[in-house]
């Protein structure tokens, strides 16, 4: 019994090196076969053989890493590109201009290496009298190199070297000033650092076979999703008693930022369910992310949960491409097995995947030649600089004085990351209004009213949908609600431009009351505590999602002769000067 066995497993390996053996002489053959050849005899060998991908690689994860991440630079510079020249362009409401050239004094009057290590930007060396342009060139190019990415589903370190630049511009001289910079766009630089390292240093080629993707990159994409989420889960419970209390969810959909259609009905769930949300929300990001440390299905666990919960997020409101965001170093949870559905079985990728992992289990691995030597040193050093960096930022995590949203290196490699530390309880918005009467007093005085883009605004307009895009001055206006206009002088400053009816702010907003008539003599903002209307109730039955009650004015009354001084006190150009 002991010979018939051995004798058996003897075939099974004389078997197996065969079958090895053809394998390597078809790939060797492939070189100079077609294309259509080629696919139908790895077809026809699938079948026979049963060849299946392994676990534990990362070409294709690299390949749907790299799309998704260019999908989210998209939008994002196809949101400056539309946006920017009116927050921060000439004649912007906070030009970036004198941003710049305050900190050119700040650092001594030069533009040298201190002007670049506290703002680093291309745009130092530009032409600052050509502002709108160099924005428009930056943006432009960044949505050409993030389309081209997109589409190719490959690119090199060159290509996201340059898009890490030309993004990392625009939020350092958007940072100060207020318009243009938000947690998550340093998340978007960090996880596009990231990319660079997944990427060959020259080759295009989605699978360049000496350039296999480094397990440091991917578990730098997994440390990242760790720490959003931990982040995220620490804040809360440290933060607002309602997360803690489990009652938060019964103010969120109605408080948050730019709220959907979708949240309309999420806010009037059963109050059992708004615990269950709770729960979840400190389940899926106080405890989840621990799995990424658990093994392979216990890290692609974590995977399948942090992404239904982010799209559940997308669902439910418009937190601009915050959400599409933090689904990218999810992906990294996944290897080529667990991905291998994204992709035709018998397109190239797969193919040629099944051709690199059949030759390296028949041992036909090539050496290591200088440059991948070089590569391996410079994942490891990645690995330290990461290792290096995190450490104030897992300490700020172990703080019971957690900061959210914080940078602590000036490139913002390393960042720590939150939302919703507090959520507030009742709905607040400014709402401009403008009249054409000489005297701003009076009953008889008619005031009109202005509309963003998508914030709440009049009783019968239906929420927009609008993620992943962004409306950057909508989002502004939500933290201006719970502020007061001192706080937020730019809010003074749409208000002098309301009075010139200035095209450059109009255009950031949905509806002008005085367009093809006269300038409105006087503008004020009111301030109004909004609510979701009851389904069923008599609002509703009109048509309306929202009802609303004046709490007082935001700040009085205001025409261009008592604007003057205020404006020339801050050195703002006087509307209708330009």
């Amino acid at each position: 019994m002991a010979s018939s066995s051995e004798s058996s497993e003897n075939s099974e390996s004389f078997l197996r090196k065969r079958r090895g053996d053809a394998l390597v002489s078809d790939s060797l053959s492939h070189d100079s076969c077609s294309e259509t050849v080629q696919d139908e005899d790895s077809t026809k060998y699938e079948k026979k053989v049963g060849v299946s991908l392994q676990t534990g690689t990362y070409w294709l994860t690299r390949i749907v890493l790299l799309r998704a991440l260019a999908f989210i630079y998209f939008v994002a510079f196809t949101v400056a590109y539309n946006q920017n020249k009116q927050l921060i362009g000439e004649k912007g409401l906070m030009p970036c201009k004198d941003y710049l050239r305050s900190v050119k004094r700040y650092v001594g009057g030069k533009i040298g290496f201190a002007a670049l290590a506290y703002t680093p930007s291309v745009l130092w060396f530009m032409d600052w009298n050509e502002m709108d342009a160099n924005l428009d060139g930056i943006a432009l190019a960044g949505m050409a190199l993030s389309g081209f990415v997109l589409i190719m589903g490959s690119a090199n370190m060159i290509i996201m070297g340059v898009l890490w630049i030309l993004y990392h511009s625009i939020v350092n001289v958007g940072h100060l000033c207020v318009c243009v910079s938000a947690g998550w766009e340093s998340q978007l630089l960090e996880s596009v650092f990231l990319g660079i390292f997944l990427c060959p240093l020259w080759s295009l080629s989605p699978m360049p076979r000496r350039c296999p993707p480094s397990l440091v990159s991917i578990w730098t994409f997994r440390w990242l999703i760790v720490r959003i989420m931990l982040g995220a889960g620490l804040i809360k419970i440290r933060g607002d008693r309602c997360w803690r209390e489990l009652t938060c969810m019964d103010y969120h959909y109605e408080t948050q930022p730019v709220p959907n259609p979708m949240s309309y009905y999420m806010h009037r769930s059963p109050w059992w369910f708004h615990r269950f949300e709770t729960l979840s929300n400190h389940f899926i990001e106080l405890v989840v992310p621990f799995f990424t440390f658990m093994g392979r299905r216990m890290c692609m666990l974590n995977g399948v949960l942090q992404i239904l919960f982010q799209v559940v997020l997308i669902i439910s409101g418009n937190l601009s491409f915050l959400n599409w965001l933090t689904i990218v170093p999810s992906l990294a949870c996944f290897d080529d097995a667990a991905l291998a559905f994204l992709f035709r079985r018998s397109g190239r990728a797969t193919q040629t995947l099944l051709q690199i992992q059949t030759e390296e289990a028949s041992g036909l691995k090539p050496a290591p030649s200088k440059g991948m030597l070089i590569r391996r040193v410079l994942n490891v050093s990645l690995g330290i600089l990461i290792a290096y960096l995190s450490v104030p930022v897992v300490m700020n995590l172990l703080s019971s004085r957690q900061m959210m949203n914080t940078s602590f290196d000036p490139l913002r490699i390393v960042n720590t990351y939150g939302a919703f530390g507090s959520v507030t309880k009742e709905r607040t918005e400014v709402v401009f209004q403008g009249t054409l009467s000489v005297n701003h007093t009076g009953e008889e005085v008619v005031w009109e009213e202005y509309e963003f883009l998508c914030k709440p605004g009049a009783l019968d307009r239906r929420p927009c949908l609008i993620s992943p895009y962004h409306y950057r001055l909508d989002w502004l206006m939500w933290f201006a609600a719970f502020q007061t206009y001192e706080q937020s002088e730019w809010v003074i400053h749409i208000a002098g431009r309301l009075l010139a009816n200035d095209s450059t702010v109009l255009s950031l907003m949905g509806h002008n009351p005085f367009q093809n008539r006269e300038k409105p003599r006087w503008i004020r903002g009111e301030h109004f505590r909004y609510k979701f209307t009851r389904p069923g109730s008599s609002s509703a039955a009109q048509g309306k999602w929202w009802v609303r009650k004046r709490i007082g004015p935001y700040f009085p009354p205001v025409n261009l002769d008592s604007l003057r001084s205020y404006f020339q006190s801050r050195n703002w150009p006087l509307p209708g000067s330009y």
